[in-house]
């Protein structure tokens, strides 16, 4: 069964804040990162209290003399480093991220990015640890929206307004839901928004969950009467009532997209997660012939089939709801027709088969091969599975 980590981001989030709460899962191993990584570096972690609340705090000491990187040379320490593939990656997609943002607030390149604040060492180990502790979860990862804090900010280039330029420019490009405060200092960092833009897939409250585990990571202030810290609470997501799963519905109508571009839009709808894409013909206001989209999916994959809809289709907005999913138990039986092979799926209820389709790329090619009619070839695929 699938887990969902849910992350409460009400008192905003950093890459230490992340870190913090992803070891204390038991998430992340901290000497195997630092060993990983082949920097000069001491990470250590320590529970803390912030406002009564028991949290962790991860600690990143780098040696002295660190220079300034650009992000060919992050790309070149991730590749030498001893991480899994996908933590290479996702590091990878978050530095970019990064370096994306800084270069659209100081109008140049990304590839010229000097990463002063972004690019020290502690902020390679919190970027590396988080994208390795929630790989290791293998959960899906969604958010409360994010907490900015207000204020101003010391930083390389001066003091800055608090929700930082850098900042708003990742949560505009990650789409990220945010809201100022609810204090006047800075809650939310750069780092923090790279890393919940690269993987949270959905915004809002805690969903239901049977709960496993609960992590939380201290950031630096300890703010009077507000724990300065993130929760991660990981959990399997909770069926319906009576133990039945449910899926999610999209839907829009759409009446002025080129019919044309129909076949791709399911097409990306299904590459992008979906269980299954259709259309079907409306008559809207004024008499217009329109078609309505529907798309049935695992709730895991919502945010992927939303932005499927929304790049591929000319729709504003978006109708969406839970519905349950009923489902036979399913099972593939190998039958002969002629002497060739056709594969036959089966619908099974308590163990009986009720029902049993031939596969239509092996019924149409057996009836090339024995030159027999492909209803006839179809209609002995199935006799056959269900003797």
């Amino acid at each position: 069964m699938s887990r969902l980590l849910w992350l409460d981001a009400g008192s905003g989030a950093s890459g230490d804040m992340l870190l913090g709460a992803l070891h204390d899962l038991g998430a992340l191993d901290l000497a195997a990162l630092v060993a990983a990584l082949g920097v000069d570096v001491e990470v250590a972690a320590e529970p803390v209290d912030r406002a009564g609340l028991r949290a962790t705090r991860v600690h990143v000491r780098p040696g002295p003399d660190q220079p300034h990187r650009r992000l060919a040379d992050v790309i070149a320490l991730l590749d030498a480093a001893d991480l899994p593939g996908p933590v290479r990656d996702r590091a990878a997609a978050v530095f970019g991220r990064l370096a994306r943002a800084e270069a659209a607030v100081h109008g140049t390149a990304p590839e010229e990015v000097h990463f002063h604040e972004v690019g020290a060492v502690d902020a390679l180990v919190d970027v590396v640890g988080a994208c390795w502790g929630l790989h290791a979860l293998g959960a899906e990862v969604r958010s409360t929206p994010v907490a900015l804090g207000g204020g101003t900010v010391r930083a390389a280039h001066g003091v800055l307004p608090v929700p930082g330029p850098a900042v708003l420019r990742l949560l505009a490009d990650g789409a990220v839901p945010a809201h100022g405060g609810p204090v006047d200092v800075e809650l939310c960092t750069p780092t923090g928004a790279a890393l919940l833009a690269e993987h949270v897939t959905g915004w809002g409250p805690m969903p239901p969950l049977v709960v496993a585990a609960v992590g939380t990571g201290a950031g630096g202030r300890d703010l009077p009467g507000r724990p300065n810290a993130l929760r991660a609470v990981l959990g399997t997501p909770l069926e319906e009532g009576d133990g039945t799963p449910y899926a999610v519905l999209l839907e829009t109508n759409v009446d002025d997209l080129d019919p044309r571009l129909w076949p791709g839009v399911l097409a990306a709808l299904l590459a992008a997660g979906a269980s299954d894409a259709w259309l079907t013909p409306v008559l809207m206001k004024k008499g217009r012939p329109a078609h309505t989209l529907s798309v049935l999916c695992a709730p895991e994959r919502a945010a992927a089939c939303r932005r499927a809809v929304f790049t591929g289709t000319t729709t504003l907005g978006l109708r969406e709801q839970r519905v349950a999913k009923h489902a036979l138990e399913r099972a593939f039986r190998e039958v002969r027709v002629g002497g060739e092979r056709v594969r036959v799926k089966l619908g099974l209820l308590h163990g009986a088969v009720v029902t049993a389709q031939p596969e239509w790329e092996d019924v149409a090619a057996a009836a090339r091969a024995l030159g027999r009619a492909e209803r006839a070839v179809l209609e002995e695929a199935a006799a056959a599975a269900r003797a």
